[in-house]
């Protein structure tokens, strides 16, 4: 039996209708930077959480997660490209929601923002292929050319080494500080250091990808926790993306996307 134009159009608009019902479960918060928009800042080259393909396409578990962040609360994603070494300014700036860019949860970042932990996160070292300074933590960094990115955890952590180098009376790591970490990365293709600091999830990745430019030097090291960043006092923000992120974890879009980037163990619990 034919429907009635009628009588289809109308079930035509109880479809729509319930697919925006899904994909809008989550009420999204009212002081938004563009309305209608999730604005996140982030700095990309960090592959594979956020970074451009080959074909100029921004990408990445994090690119993916965001979208899917702003699909249940009705909204359009928005990306603020922004330095890492910026990029907790500009939040503060309202350049943007907040900040999803692998920003680590320490008690000195608490101190201004909140975090809503997604994923875990390690540092490692990248060395030429072959490792021919047998490089396996930073302990053997003395002496050596080590490139990172401005801002990162990498290079607190070899600023405390230098340190203990110093204390020890051996000769301190030469740190040479690039705008982005894929600076940093380029540095070392290039022959310009003997390693390369960031995390393990960049490292494997290149690691897999070109595997024979670089090695894996030493085992990884410094796990913590890795999360979106909202401002102090914003509960509204802060609600609904926990309960979007929530609403991903329990339908398994979480983990899927996880494992499309070959990032479970990262998994948050």
């Amino acid at each position: 039996m034919k429907r009635s134009p009628l009588k289809l159009i109308s079930a035509i608009a109880l479809m729509l209708m319930a697919g925006t019902a899904n994909a809008a479960s989550v009420a999204p918060p009212a002081n938004l930077t563009q309305a209608g928009k999730l604005t996140f800042c982030a700095e990309f080259g960090n592959p594979p959480l956020g970074f451009y393909d080959e074909a100029q396409v921004l990408t990445g578990f994090e690119i993916e997660l965001g979208t899917e962040l702003a699909k249940r609360m009705g909204l359009e994603v928005q990306w603020k490209e922004v330095a890492f070494s910026a990029i907790i300014p500009a939040l503060m700036a309202k350049q943007c929601d907040a900040i999803l860019s692998q920003l680590f949860d320490k008690p000195e970042r608490r101190e201004v923002v909140d975090f809503i932990n997604y994923m875990y996160s390690s540092q490692s070292l990248l060395a030429p292929k072959g490792n021919p300074k047998n490089i396996k933590g930073l302990a053997d960094l003395s002496g050596l050319k080590v490139s990172v990115g401005n801002g990162t955890t990498i290079q607190s952590l070899l600023d405390e080494q230098n340190k203990l180098f110093k204390e020890a009376g051996k000769p301190e790591a030469n740190i040479v500080v690039f705008p982005k970490d894929a600076d940093a990365r380029q540095a070392l293709q290039t022959g310009q250091v003997d390693a390369y600091g960031t995390t393990l999830e960049t490292a494997a990745f290149f690691f897999t990808k070109a595997g024979q430019i670089f090695d894996i030097a030493g085992e990884p090291f410094n796990k913590i926790k890795t999360g979106m960043a909202i401002r102090k006092g914003e509960a509204d923000t802060v609600g609904a993306l926990q309960k979007a992120f929530d609403s991903i974890r329990e339908d398994g879009t979480y983990m899927k996307l996880l494992e499309k980037w070959e990032l479970g163990a990262d998994a948050i619990e």
